[in-house]
């Protein structure tokens, strides 16, 4: 049984990293920095309802656009012809 909840302990911080986190910190890092500047300028009475998706439009892009720079796509080895 003890067992059982050390292995809960240890896999939930380990989905939620990896869940959050993801592939590209970056993405995560923008969007912890996108929630920040909109709650102050919320808490100043400013309206920012339209910065995250903003935000989350731009750090989707760029991490396509460096991953894409990063490994550029191979020519497939299963498309065009099959000779016979």
């Amino acid at each position: 049984m003890n067992g059982r909840i050390w292995s809960w302990i240890i896999a939930v911080p380990r989905f939620l990293y990896n869940f959050i986190v993801g592939d590209d910190w970056t993405v995560a890092v923008a969007v912890l920095a996108g929630l920040i500047v909109t709650g102050i300028l919320n808490a100043n009475h400013i309206v920012a309802w339209w910065l995250m998706p903003i935000i989350a439009i731009v750090a989707t892009g760029v991490s396509i656009e460096r991953n894409y720079v990063q490994s550029p796509r191979q020519p497939s080895s299963h498309g065009g012809s099959h000779s016979t």
